[in-house]
């Protein structure tokens, strides 16, 4: 289950998973629902593999989303399908998407960075991941 809530002139991503896995899926595609208006459109049809080193999850999943958003800034990458590889030292993903077409995607938000303010992931009691991240837009 992935939300959104406001905060100040920011906009929050809460994710709610049963895996770790899932929660870096989701979140991934919880930042390309903010960037254009219907990810629904974005065909996976091209891969780029994405390698993190980072120990720190939480901080992992801040890297994950901010390399996303770099390759949507560098790039126009836009994503609609991942897999992914947790390790102990980061993760290998495979973001399936194509570069963003201003016609077929109109844009929603223009995401400025992922940030550390109120970054949170946990594991919580009932088994569920919890993940919260501020987005400044």
């Amino acid at each position: 289950m992935r939300e959104y809530f406001e905060h100040t002139a920011d906009i929050g991503i809460r994710v709610i998973c049963p895996t770790l896995q899932d929660i870096f899926v989701e979140a991934g595609l919880a930042l390309f629902e903010l960037i254009t208006e219907k990810i629904i459109d974005v065909k996976p049809i091209q891969s780029v593999p994405i390698q993190l080193k980072q120990k720190d999850r939480d901080l992992l999943l801040f890297d994950w989303l901010n390399q996303l958003l770099y390759l949507f800034e560098t790039q126009h990458w836009l994503f609609s399908r991942f897999e992914i590889i947790l390790s102990v030292d980061g993760l290998e993903a495979v973001a399936y998407g194509e570069p963003c077409d201003s016609q077929r995607h109109p844009p929603s938000h223009e995401v400025k960075a992922i940030t550390y303010h109120q970054l949170k992931l946990e594991h919580q009691s009932d088994g569920d991941w919890l993940a919260e991240v501020i987005v400044d837009i």
